[in-house]
C-alpha cells in the first residue's frame, strides 16, 4: 500500500467525521470563508463539553515552544491567541463567543473602541480605571506608547507591522531602547493615549486588538529577554518558564474580572508542555488518561491520527476543525534566480499538484483547493480563480512554460516547518512531472519564522500560510505583496520578497479609498493582477483540526484566531479530575 492510498483512506474517514458532525453543529475570521463552501464540513460555531467549572489545572500539549511571546513580537498564531487571552491586554479586543459574534470587536483596556478625529488621522483611546499589573501597579497610557515603540526596535523582530505602516513620523525610527520616542503616539496623562496617523485609517480599532497594543512597563524592558517573562496585564502570569520544555502559568491576583469581560479565566493554572516528538500529542489526548484528560493540543491534529479518532464516536465528538480563513501558499523567492523570472513563476502555478497537497493534508473535509491569494471571506465568500488551473495542475504546459524561459529543468530549495513534511512531498512529487527537483529542508517549528524571515537565510520557496488579523484586505495583501515591508531581518509576510512598483503604487491607492466596499473590490481585483505575476503560488484553504481530552469544556475554534482553542474561556468539566 502507498503512502498516498494510506492517506487517502485517512481522508474518507475525516470526510465521514465532518458529514457526522454537520447535524449538531451551530451556524457558523479573518479567515471565516476558509472551507465554508465544502458541504461536509459543518463544525464552525462548535463548542465542546458545556459550560466549564472554576478551578483545576488545563494542560496544553505540544511539539513546539512559542515562537515569542513578547507582545511587540508576537504575530504567529496560536502564540498570539495565548498570550492575548492569558498574558497581556490590548486596547481593543474580539469577543469570545464562538462563530460570527467571535468577529465583534469589544473594549478590552480602553473604555471604548475608540474616538476617530481630524478625518480619521487621529484616533484617542481611554484606559479604563483600575487596571493593575501582576504585581498590583497601575497600567498606564505611557505602557501602551512603549510596547508600541518597541515594536521599531531591530532586535524585538516578528511582531505585526501595522505601528509602521500607519503612525505618522517613523522614518527611520528605532525604538525606544536609546531613549528616543515617537512624537505621534502622545499620552496626555495615564488614561489618556493619542494616535496620529500618516492618512485616514477607518478600521484602526480592530488594529488595536493587536499585541503590539499591550502595554510593557518600561521599567520591565529585558530586550529580547523579555520573550521569556512577559510582565501580565491579563488574568495569568508566569510562574515558570522552560525554554522547550515546560511553561507554567498561575494566576495573576491583580487581574480584576470586572475590567475584563471577555476573558472568564476558569482553570487555576495552564502547563504547556512543549517537546513531544511525532503522534504523541495525539495518542495522548485520544487516550485522555491522568491529567490528559484535562489536555488540549497547541498544534493541528495529524492526519495519520484520523484512523484512530474518526471510527470511535466518543473520540470523534472531541475533535474541532474549525474554519482558518487562511490562504496557504507557495512562496518563490523573487529576488534571485529561478523565479525572478516571471515564466519560471507562471510555470509552477501550473506544475503544483494541490490535489495530492490535500490528500497529504488529511482530506477534502479539512482542506480545499486555493485558487486565489486573498481568502473567501475577503472575496465576497468565495474565490476567484483567475488563472483556471485544474487542481492537480497541468505539468505540460509547467514545461512549455519553462522552456520558454529556457529552462528545461529546474533545482530549487523548499523549506517546511517538521509538521508540514508530508505536504512538502506532495509538492515535490508534483514539481518533478515537470522537471523540477525539489530539495526539501524541514525546521523545527519554534525556529520557522525565524528562519525563513531572515533574508541570508530564506531558501528558493518557503510553505506557509497568511491570515487577516481583522476582515479587510488591507490586513492582507500589503503585508505579503508590498515589497517596501520586506526586512533583512524578522521579514513577515512577503516571504516572496515580492518588490513590483505598479502593485505598490496600487496598493497606496486603494488604502486613501474612503469608501469600504469600493476598496474591498479593488483589493479583489488586485488579487487578480497578482495572480498572473504569479509571486506566490496559493495552494490550500485549511481547517484547524484540534483534539480536547474527555475533562475539557468550552472548547471551540475562535473564529478569528485561526480556528485556534479560545483560550479566554476553555475549563475543565471537574477540577477535581485535572492534576498538577
Amino acid at each position: 500500500m502507498t503512502k498516498r492510498t494510506q492517506l487517502a483512506l485517512a481522508t474518507a474517514l475525516v470526510a465521514a467525521l465532518a458529514l457526522g458532525a454537520s447535524g449538531c453543529s451551530d451556524p457558523k475570521k479573518g479567515s471565516s470563508g476558509a472551507g465554508a463552501s465544502n458541504p461536509a464540513a459543518g463544525n464552525d460555531g462548535k463548542v465542546l463539553g458545556g459550560t466549564p467549572v472554576k478551578g483545576g489545572t488545563l494542560t496544553v500539549l505540544s511539539n513546539q515552544d512559542f515562537s515569542h511571546l513578547d507582545p511587540a513580537r508576537n504575530w504567529v498564531m496560536p502564540a498570539m491567541d495565548f498570550g492575548t487571552r492569558l498574558l497581556y491586554r490590548t486596547l481593543v479586543t474580539f469577543k469570545a463567543e464562538p462563530g460570527k459574534a467571535g468577529s465583534e470587536l469589544v473594549p478590552d483596556l480602553a473604555t471604548d473602541l475608540g474616538t476617530p478625529s481630524n478625518g480619521g488621522r487621529t484616533w484617542t483611546f481611554t484606559l479604563k480605571e483600575g487596571l493593575k499589573y501582576e504585581d498590583g501597579t497601575p497600567i498606564k497610557a505611557q505602557d501602551v506608547k512603549y510596547n508600541v515603540e518597541r515594536s521599531f526596535a531591530p532586535d524585538l523582530t516578528g511582531g505585526p507591522d501595522y505601528a509602521a505602516q500607519y503612525l505618522a513620523g517613523t522614518e527611520g525610527y528605532k525604538g525606544p531602547l536609546q531613549g528616543q520616542h515617537l512624537d505621534s503616539v502622545k499620552t496626555p496623562d495615564d488614561r489618556t493615549i493619542v494616535f496620529e496617523l500618516k492618512r485616514p485609517v477607518a478600521e484602526f480599532s480592530a488594529t488595536a486588538t493587536l499585541p503590539t497594543f499591550a502595554p510593557v512597563p518600561q521599567s520591565q524592558e529585558k530586550g529580547t529577554q523579555y520573550d521569556a517573562r512577559p510582565f501580565s496585564s491579563g488574568p495569568y502570569k508566569i510562574e515558570s518558564y522552560d525554554r522547550d520544555k515546560k511553561l507554567v502559568l498561575v494566576r495573576n491576583e491583580h487581574w480584576d474580572a470586572k475590567t475584563d469581560p471577555v476573558r472568564k479565566a476558569y482553570p487555576d493554572k495552564f502547563v504547556v508542555v512543549m517537546g513531544l516528538k511525532g503522534g504523541q500529542v495525539d495518542d495522548r489526548i485520544i487516550a485522555g488518561e491522568g491529567a490528559d484528560a484535562s489536555a488540549v493540543e497547541y498544534f493541528n491534529m495529524r492526519p495519520e491520527s484520523a484512523p484512530k479518532v474518526l471510527p470511535k464516536p466518543e473520540v470523534k465528538a472531541r475533535l474541532l476543525a474549525e474554519s482558518q480563513g487562511c490562504t496557504v501558499m507557495l512562496h518563490l523567492n523573487n529576488s534571485r534566480a529561478p523565479f525572478n523570472d516571471p515564466k519560471v513563476r507562471e510555470a509552477l502555478q501550473y506544475a503544483v499538484d494541490k490535489e495530492a497537497v490535500i490528500t497529504a493534508g488529511g482530506g477534502p473535509a479539512l482542506n480545499e483547493v486555493a485558487t486565489a491569494y486573498l481568502p473567501p471571506a475577503l472575496s465576497g465568500g468565495k474565490q476567484a480563480d483567475t488563472l483556471k488551473i485544474p487542481p492537480a495542475g497541468d505539468p505540460a504546459k509547467a514545461k512549455e512554460l519553462l522552456k520558454a524561459a529556457g529552462k528545461e529543468s529546474l533545482k530549487v530549495s523548499l523549506a517546511v516547518s517538521t509538521g508540514d513534511k508530508g505536504k512538502a512531498e506532495a509538492i515535490q512529487q508534483g514539481l518533478a512531472r515537470a522537471g523540477i527537483e525539489v530539495v526539501i529542508d524541514t525546521v523545527d517549528p519554534g525556529a520557522y519564522y525565524d528562519v525563513i524571515g531572515d533574508l541570508s537565510t530564506t531558501p528558493d520557496m518557503t510553505y506557509t500560510g497568511w491570515c487577516p488579523d481583522y476582515p479587510s484586505g488591507s490586513t492582507w495583501i500589503p503585508f505579503v505583496f508590498d515589497g517596501r515591508t520586506i526586512k533583512d531581518k524578522g521579514n513577515q509576510g512577503n516571504y516572496a520578497q515580492f518588490r513590483d512598483e505598479a502593485t505598490m503604487k496600487r496598493i497606496d491607492e486603494i488604502n486613501a479609498m474612503a469608501d469600504p466596499k469600493q476598496a474591498n473590490q479593488a483589493w479583489i481585483d488586485l488579487d487578480a493582477d497578482l495572480m498572473k505575476k504569479s509571486p506566490a503560488v496559493p495552494v490550500l484553504l485549511e481547517r484547524k483540526p484540534l483534539l480536547v481530552g474527555p475533562n475539557i469544556a468550552g472548547a471551540y475554534g475562535h473564529p478569528v484566531w485561526t480556528g485556534t482553542i479560545d483560550y479566554g474561556t476553555v475549563g475543565l468539566k471537574d477540577p477535581s479530575k485535572s492534576q498538577g
